[in-house]
C-alpha cells in the first residue's frame, strides 16, 4: 500500500481553528474601534423613526416649453432627485409626486438638509457658450494706483474709500476673488484663460498687460445694443446679486445669446448661444488628482454627437482672438470657468478642475451623471416633520425581537443542551457585526434604519440559528453511526457546510431580487435580510465550525456528557465501527 503524501490535509481535517477564531475577534474589534472612531455608536434611523425634514418643490415650465409640465416629466424628475439623495436606495429619502406640479421630498434627520435642498432643487443645467465678451466684475480689485478702464466700467472696485467718498491713493494688493480661490476650469489639452485664471499648474499667470482681468474686444457694433446695457446693469458683487442673475440667466433659450456672472463674482460676460448641452455629457465622476496637484476634479465622458459638438465648437474659437477664443462653462446660470482655446480638441472627454472641495466635486459629478431635470423647481415650503412611527412603535418592534430570540433560546437550551452555548456565542458574534455594519454604513452610504430593516434584522435571527441546527445535526448523525465526537465534527462539516450554503443562497437571492424590484421602504428590509444572510455565512465558517473543533477536545463535550447536548445514549448510538479484516483466499495444492 502506497504510504499518503506528507503535507495533505484530509477532507475531514480539522486544520488550525484557533486561527481562524482570532481572526475573525480581531476582525469585530476592528469594525467596533472604527465605529467608535468615526464618532457614531448608533445606526442612522428612518424618517419614520427619527423625522426629518420635508420639502415642497414646485414646478415651473422651461422657457420655449410652455407645455412641459406634465405626468412624465413630473414622475421623471422625482426618479431623478430619488437617485441624487437616495443613490443606493436605503438612505431611506422619500420623494413622491403631488397633484400636477408639486414634488415631496422627505429627508430623514441626521441628513444634511441644506446639501439634499441644493440636489433636489438643482437642475443642472450645464451648457457650453462661447464668449462674445467680457469685462471684470464689481470684486475685482485694481492693481494699480490709477483706475484702469475695466475697474471704472465695473460698479465698485476693490479699493477703499474714505469718508469723502473718494478712492483712496494707496494701491490694493489684495488677490482677486478668483486667484484666491483658484477659478474652475476644463481642461482636455485645454490652456487656461490669463489673469487670474489658474494655468494647468494651478498657479496664476499674470496677463501681457498686467491688468488683473481681459479687457472686452468685441467690438459695440458686434455686441446688440440690448446686451451691452443688459452687461452694463449686471450686478455680480453679492451672492444674492449673482443668485438673482443666475436665475435670470437659466431662464434664457439655450439658441439666444445671454449675460451672466462667474460664480465667485470676478467677471461678467455675455455669451454665445449654446454649443454643447449637458445632455451631451454621458458620464461624469469626482477623482482627486494627485499627480498634477490639482485636488479634486470632476472628470465627464461626451456622448458621441457631444465630443462631435465639443471638437467642433473648441476648432471653431482655436481660430478668434481674445476673448473670443474662449468658452464659458455656464451651470444653472452662472459661469463656473472660461477656458482659452488654441487649437481643436478631440477624444470625446474633459475635466473641471479647480476649487473643487471633495464634497462639491461629488455633488456636482452626482447631478452630472443622473442627468439635469425635465423642469425647473422651487422650493415652495420647508418644514420639519416628527417621527411618523414613533418611539413607542420602535420600542414595540424590538420587544418582539427579543421574544423571538427568548424563544430561540429556550429551544437550543431545552433540546441541544450545552450545544446552546455554541449557538448563543455565534448569536453575539452575529449581532455585533450586523450592529457595527449597519452604523458605520449610515455615514459610509446613508444606510437608514427604519422598521422594515428592524424586520429583516429578526427574521435573520431564525436562519443564523438554523445554520447551527443543521451542522449539529449532521454532528448527531454521525455519533449516532458509532463515531466519536471528534471525527464526527470533521465529518458531519462537509454535508452540513452544502445545506448551509444552498439554504442562505436562497434567502440572498430572494433578498436581492427583492431589493431590486421594490421601491421605498421595502428595500431597507430587503437590504438588511440580505446583509445579515452573508454575515450568517462568515460566522458559521469562521467562528462556529472552529468553535466547535476546539469544544470537540473537551472532555464534557468528547465524552458526552449528559449536559453536553452529546450523550451517546440519548442520541441512540450504534455500537463503534470496527473494521473487519478479510483474509485472501488460499489455494491448496494437491498432494
Amino acid at each position: 500500500m502506497a504510504a499518503p503524501k506528507k503535507g495533505r490535509r484530509s477532507p475531514g481535517g480539522q486544520g488550525r481553528p484557533g486561527r481562524t477564531l482570532v481572526l475573525i475577534l480581531i476582525a469585530m474589534v476592528a469594525l467596533v474601534g472604527g465605529m467608535f472612531i468615526s464618532g457614531t455608536s448608533t445606526p442612522r434611523l428612518g424618517i419614520d423613526l427619527a423625522g426629518g425634514t420635508s420639502f415642497t418643490l414646485e414646478a415651473r415650465n422651461q422657457p420655449g416649453k410652455p407645455n412641459a409640465i406634465n405626468e412624465t416629466n413630473m414622475n421623471t424628475a422625482a426618479g431623478i432627485m430619488e437617485r441624487r439623495v437616495n443613490g443606493l436606495g436605503v438612505s431611506e429619502a422619500e420623494v413622491q409626486t403631488q397633484g400636477t406640479n408639486h414634488i415631496v421630498v422627505n429627508i430623514p434627520k441626521g441628513t444634511d438638509a441644506k446639501q439634499a435642498r441644493q440636489q433636489v432643487g438643482t437642475t443642472a443645467q450645464l451648457g457650453f457658450r462661447p464668449v462674445l465678451t467680457t469685462t471684470a466684475g464689481t470684486k475685482t480689485p485694481s492693481t494699480t494706483p490709477s483706475p484702469s478702464p475695466s475697474a471704472s466700467s465695473s460698479k465698485g472696485g476693490d479699493g477703499k474709500k474714505g469718508d469723502d467718498g473718494k478712492k483712496d491713493d494707496k494701491p490694493s494688493t489684495k488677490p482677486s476673488a478668483s486667484s484666491t480661490t483658484q477659478g474652475r476650469a476644463v481642461t482636455s489639452a485645454l490652456k487656461k484663460g490669463p489673469a487670474d485664471t489658474p494655468t494647468a499648474s494651478g498657479s496664476t499667470s499674470p496677463s501681457p498687460s498686467g491688468s488683473p482681468s481681459p479687457q472686452p474686444s468685441a467690438s459695440a457694433d458686434e455686441i446688440p445694443a440690448a446686451l451691452q446695457k443688459q452687461l452694463a446693469d449686471l450686478d455680480c458683487s453679492t451672492k444674492q446679486s449673482r443668485a438673482e442673475a443666475g436665475e435670470k440667466a437659466a431662464g434664457v433659450k439655450p439658441s439666444e445669446p445671454v449675460v451672466a456672472c462667474k460664480d465667485d463674482g470676478s467677471q461678467k460676460y455675455v455669451l454665445g448661444p449654446v454649443a454643447v448641452e449637458g445632455t451631451d455629457v454621458k458620464d461624469a465622476s469626482a477623482v482627486f488628482d494627485s499627480q498634477q496637484g490639482q485636488g479634486w476634479i470632476v472628470q465627464m465622458d461626451f456622448t458621441g454627437a457631444g465630443g462631435k459638438k465639443f471638437a467642433d465648437i473648441t476648432g471653431k474659437l482655436a481660430t478668434k482672438t481674445q476673448p473670443q477664443n474662449q468658452f464659458a462653462i455656464v451651470l444653472d446660470g452662472a459661469v463656473v470657468s472660461d477656458p482659452r482655446v488654441s487649437q481643436q480638441l478631440n477624444g470625446g472627454s474633459a475635466t473641471i478642475s479647480g476649487g473643487f472641495t471633495q464634497q462639491t466635486a461629488e455633488d456636482l459629478a452626482n447631478m452630472l451623471s443622473y442627468g439635469a431635470l425635465p423642469l425647473s423647481f422651487k422650493i415652495a415650503d420647508e418644514t420639519t416633520v416628527t417621527a411618523a412611527l414613533g418611539g413607542e412603535q420602535l420600542q414595540a418592534g424590538l420587544i418582539a425581537g427579543a421574544i423571538g430570540l427568548a424563544l430561540v433560546i429556550v429551544y437550543l437550551v431545552a433540546y441541544y443542551r450545552g450545544l446552546a452555548l455554541v449557538a448563543l456565542a455565534s448569536l453575539a458574534v452575529s449581532a455585533v457585526l450586523t450592529y457595527t455594519i449597519m452604523t458605520l454604513l449610515g455615514p459610509a452610504i446613508g444606510f437608514a434604519l427604519n422598521l422594515p430593516a428592524v424586520c429583516g434584522a429578526i427574521v435573520a435571527i431564525g436562519i443564523t440559528a438554523d445554520s447551527f441546527i443543521v451542522y449539529f445535526e449532521r454532528i448527531r448523525d454521525e455519533i449516532r453511526e458509532g463515531r466519536t465526537l471528534r471525527p464526527a465534527v470533521e465529518r458531519g462539516w462537509p454535508r452540513a457546510r452544502r445545506t448551509i450554503l444552498v439554504s442562505d443562497f436562497v434567502s440572498f437571492l430572494a433578498a436581492f431580487v427583492l431589493f431590486i424590484v421594490t421601491v421605498g421602504k421595502v428595500k431597507g428590509f430587503a437590504f438588511t435580510l440580505g446583509l445579515t444572510t452573508l454575515l450568517d455565512v462568515v460566522v458559521v465558517f469562521f467562528f462556529t465550525k472552529p468553535l466547535m473543533t476546539m469544544l470537540a477536545r473537551r472532555k464534557f463535550f468528547a465524552n458526552g456528557h449528559p449536559w453536553s447536548g452529546l450523550d451517546p445514549k440519548r442520541l441512540g448510538a450504534k455500537p463503534p465501527l470496527r473494521r473487519r479484516r478479510t483474509t485472501a483466499p488460499t489455494e491448496t495444492k494437491e498432494a
